[in-house]
């Protein structure tokens, strides 16, 4: 654990460290507007998982309800479409490992609307003198896990989130640049040409 405690610093610190200081934290009504703005999105991504493996890889994202993780390491590959998450294990079966998007913290970065503003929404929002954290939970669900996001400013950027699930585990996700210009197929998030893809 302390191993992983260094690692997400380290890696918090190299992508934070070439960025002005920020003059105050950010609002949340800037974040949500910033969030709902953010239509597709492509990055490199690096993962900690609460064990202290490091995987790396690419994201894109889509909203409403699409989001693409392509592991380097092993070709595991994420997709989320239709409120539906599909883990494809090429080391596994050839039909993926379902489950609801809505019982997962990203859920709310993939809402059509969001607000960070409802009630019981947010549950933490600091600045420590370059980022803000954002800690928020599925108002109506608390019991599904927080996700800390983490933002710059000047522009307002995502750099990083942090998912807790509901056994308490945590998996930091430090972002590249995001490349917010890029135009996405939605064949690339769909499971079912993904299934047919791989049986073939």
């Amino acid at each position: 654990m302390k191993t992983l405690r260094y690692t997400v610093a380290a890696l918090t610190a190299l992508s934070l460290s070439a960025l002005p200081a920020l003059a105050e934290k950010i609002s949340l009504n800037q974040l949500s507007a910033y969030l709902n703005d953010l239509k597709t999105a492509q990055a490199d991504f690096t993962q900690i998982s609460d064990d202290g493996t490091i995987m790396t890889g690419q994201l894109m994202l889509k909203r409403p309800w699409k989001i693409r993780f392509e592991y380097d390491q092993d070709k595991t590959l994420v997709l989320a479409e239709a409120r539906t998450v599909a883990i494809f294990d090429p080391r596994g079966n050839l039909q993926p490992e379902t489950y609801p998007l809505g019982k997962t913290p990203l859920k709310l970065i993939l809402d059509r609307n969001i607000n960070l503003g409802r009630a019981n929404m947010v549950v933490g929002h600091s600045y420590d003198g370059t980022a803000t954290t954002v800690v928020a939970q599925d108002p109506e669900h608390p019991e599904y896990g927080t996700l800390s996001l983490v933002f710059t400013d000047n522009p307002v950027q995502l750099r990083q989130w942090i998912v807790r699930d509901d056994a308490g585990s945590a998996t930091t996700v430090v972002l590249g640049a995001l490349d917010s210009s890029v135009k996405l197929s939605n064949q690339i998030f769909d499971i079912g040409v993904e299934k047919e893809r791989r049986s073939r």
